[in-house]
Formats: structure tokens, C-alpha cells, sequence
């Protein structure tokens, strides 16, 4: 799977490298797939209670486009945490109603790539009807979403489970960090940039999983031409420990904490203590310069805790939140240990 996110630094986005081509509603199936009656079928009972997701990635400078399932109608959405990683601005339309509001993110889990969004003054939304039974190998499915990142009418298109409990890794380009998810349905259907967090569907319309893609910003370490969902039930599990503003080590509810650098993975330049993420750079009058943070140095740890690559520099901040004061070690270009504290701003969703 692909999806929306632009590479970063690239002034592309999703919208424009789909501007040459428009995908019709239904496109089509797999051979052992639904026939093109029942796609259609399904997707004018289903498109009602989706949305467009439109994201402006500020740190970034570009946009980005998903899609988002209706699971409580005023105005509760359930949608992939890569959908909205990363963005300052979420615009949401409901499909069914055709209107456009301000979404904010009400908590999201990174390591399941879960994200819940309530979207300011809706009310008397269409919800989507999840299902409770399991799935098999060899079933038919429809995946629906903003194909493309086009918006307006969904694309859906059909296929069958190749594979269950299938496990991937995702790595973010923009923090350097890397996710793996596991327990994933697997599919054979022709699943497009934009159709993250949109649903899969049995024949009767009923959701089974949230599709999830990958897009030159936010890379998967799969095959090529292989669907991946996550399987609803574990969606719905996390989704209702956010609505239910539980935190935990992997769920963080409210505004994301900032602190203002760009970082690539994990470096060792042979002097003692230099294992750990690297500053690539320093967003002006961030937490990070506020501290003394500057390109090239090496973060070491973050409140007592050791930073030994991007990933855990984002698992850790991820439990605090803005206004938090935290003490930052690291290294410089020269091997000299520093400290600091600073307290953190509000910054990007994820």
C-alpha cells in the first residue's frame, strides 16, 4: 500500500501528483473479488458515514490527504495516527452530509497507528456499522477511501484476504522512528494513496478493518502490491481507551509535546556516549534552541531516560505534554556532554 504523506522537504503534495487523473468510484476487482455491482452496492451504503481528511503538515511545509470512518455522530472519527502525524491543520468533509469542519485530535496510539479525531460543531453525522464476526483467508472485501487524495465521492474497489495476522514495519521519515504493526489482515485489493484509514468492508457492508499505507514519507518493509488493514477490533480497542482518555505507554491523549528538531536515526562517531539520534536541525524559537540544541549533536537522554535511537527520542516524549518541563542531555560535534532543561511547546499531532 501507498499513502498520502509527500516526502519530506518536497514542495509536492498528494493533491497535485493526482491532479492528472480522477478514478472512477468503482474500480474494479480482483478476479476472485466482488463483482463491480456488488462494490457499488456497498459503497453507496458505506460513503455516507466517511470523510476526507485534509492536513496541512506545518514542520513540513505541505499538505496531505486520508480518509476517516464516522463511528459516533457528533462528530467522533476513527482514522490511522499516520493520516495526521505531523499536520498544525486538520480539515475534515463528511461525506454524507458534505460540510467541512476543523477536526482536533483527541488521543492516538503510534504503535498501532490509531488516531481518534472529533470534528468541531458536527452533529446528526452518519456512523459506520462495525462488525464483531471474524474473518478468513479467501473472503471477499471492499476497501473504500480518498483515493488519490482527490476528495469528493470515494473510490472503492474490491479483492479478497490473502493472509492474516501479518506483520510490517513502518518508519517515518520525518522523526527518523520506526513502528512495527502486527496482527494485520492482508488483502489483494487495489488499495491507493489516500485510502489510509478508511475502511475495509465485508459484501454486506459492514467494517472489518482500517486500511493502512505506506507513501515516500511514511515507509512500509513490504512486498509491493500487497493491501494491509488493521483488523477492527484491535482499532476499536484502542479507539475506546482514547475516548475513554486512558494514557498509557503507547497511547497519548491530548496536544503532542514539541520540542523543535528534525532527527535521523541513531549515530556513533567513537567517542564515549555518542550513541543516539541526531540533530539534523533546530526549528527557531523551539524548546530545542530555548535549551542550546544545535545541527549535529547527538541526543543522549531525555528525563533520565537514555535516547539510544529516534524511535525511543519520540516514544518518550510522547508521554508528556506541552508546558512540561524536561532535562535534555546530549553531545556535541566536539564529544562534550551538555544538559539542559526546557519545557515543552505544543507542536504537530504524532
Amino acid at each position: 500500500m501507498r499513502h498520502e504523506r509527500p516526502r519530506i522537504g518536497s514542495p509536492t503534495t498528494s493533491r497535485e501528483l493526482s491532479a492528472h487523473f480522477k478514478k472512477p468510484a468503482v474500480q474494479g476487482s480482483s478476479s476472485d473479488g466482488p463483482s463491480d455491482g456488488q462494490i457499488s452496492a456497498v459503497a453507496a451504503k458505506v460513503d455516507p458515514a466517511l470523510v476526507d481528511i485534509d492536513t496541512v503538515l506545518g514542520a513540513q511545509n505541505g499538505e496531505a490527504a486520508g480518509t476517516g470512518i464516522v463511528v459516533a455522530s457528533d462528530g467522533v472519527v476513527l482514522t490511522n495516527n499516520h493520516v495526521v502525524a505531523g499536520a498544525t491543520s486538520i480539515t475534515v468533509t463528511d461525506i454524507g452530509n458534505h460540510q467541512s469542519y476543523r477536526a482536533a485530535v483527541i488521543g492516538y496510539d503510534r504503535s498501532g497507528d490509531i488516531a481518534m479525531l472529533r470534528l468541531s460543531g458536527a452533529s446528526g453525522l452518519t456512523t459506520a456499522t462495525l462488525s464483531s464476526a471474524s474473518v478468513k483467508a479467501g473472503q471477499q472485501v471492499i476497501a473504500i477511501g480518498n483515493a488519490g487524495g482527490t476528495g469528493g465521492t470515494p473510490s472503492a474497489v474490491g479483492g479478497v484476504i490473502t493472509a492474516l495476522n501479518q506483520s510490517i514495519t513502518a518508519e517515518d521519515e520525518a522523526s527518523g522512528s520506526s513502528e512495527k504493526l502486527t496482527g494485520l489482515i492482508q488483502v489483494d485489493a487495489d488499495i491507493q494513496a489516500g485510502d489510509s484509514g478508511g475502511p475495509l468492508l465485508t459484501t454486506s457492508g459492514e467494517v472489518i478493518g482500517v486500511d493502512t499505507a505506506a507513501s515516500s514519507g511514511f515507509q512500509y518493509q513490504a512486498s509491493g502490491g500487497q493491501g494491509f488493514a488493521i483488523p477492527i477490533a484491535a482499532a476499536t480497542t484502542i479507539a475506546d481507551q482514547i475516548r475513554a482518555g486512558k494514557a498509557s505507554s503507547v497511547i497519548h491523549i491530548g496536544a503532542t509535546a514539541y520540542l523543535g528538531i528534525e532527527t535521523a536515526g541513531s549515530n556513533n562517531r567513537g567517542f564515549a556516549g555518542s550513541s543516539g539520534p541526531v540533530v539534523l536541525g533546530v526549528v527557531e524559537g523551539s524548546p530545542a534552541e530555548s535549551a542550546g540544541l544545535t545541527r549535529g549533536d547527538v541526543i543522549t537522554s531525555v528525563a533520565g531516560a537514555t535516547i539510544g535511537d529516534a524511535t525511543a527520542l519520540t516514544s518518550v516524549l510522547d508521554r508528556y505534554h506541552p508546558g512540561d518541563k524536561v532535562k535534555i542531555a546530549w553531545t556535541d560535534l566536539d564529544g562534550r556532554s551538555h544538559s539542559a532543561s526546557t519545557k515543552l511547546a505544543t507542536g504537530p499531532v504524532g
